[in-house]
């Protein structure tokens, strides 16, 4: 996959599918208060067999800019991203328009569609006629640092 850096463009690269199974608490962790009766157990899971419901349609990219954020989709977080979900309206996904990428949601009218930002400082982008929209696919999860 080639790499595009522009502003507000996402950044894609090669990412090596791992196979690492690492322990995972499977009863969740409180975030009230600890329960002292739960024991930690040694399950294991893969974030690839988790997050990834078809390998040959799914691909991550990085957020590059703001125009998310009220999507909890913040600058560097880490996407997943299926091609093989149709769009939808209201589903975020990875548009190709006017030969750059950007991630929006999408806003499906019967006139035409629309490319929305979760952040005011951003406006939407209307899909005209005269514009090209390709859509390549849909995020399915976010990772971020925390």
């Amino acid at each position: 996959m080639k790499k595009k850096e522009t502003s507000n463009v996402l950044t894609f690269k090669n990412v090596k599918k791992g196979n690492i199974h690492l322990e995972f608490v499977e009863e969740g962790i409180s975030a009230g208060f600890p329960s002292p009766a739960a024991d930690f157990q040694n399950k294991r899971i893969s974030l690839d067999e988790e997050l990834i419901k078809d390998k040959n349609t799914t691909y991550y990219a990085r957020v590059s800019g703001e125009s998310m954020i009220g999507a909890g989709l913040d600058n560097n977080d880490l996407l997943v991203i299926d091609k093989s979900i149709p769009p939808k309206d209201g589903k975020i996904a990875v548009c190709y328009v006017d030969g750059e990428f950007t991630v929006k949601r999408l806003k499906i009218t019967k006139e035409c569609v629309y490319l929305m930002p979760e952040n005011d400082k951003y406006k939407p982008i209307k899909v005209t006629k005269d514009k090209q929209l390709l859509i390549w696919g849909i995020v399915t999860y976010v990772i971020k640092k925390v």
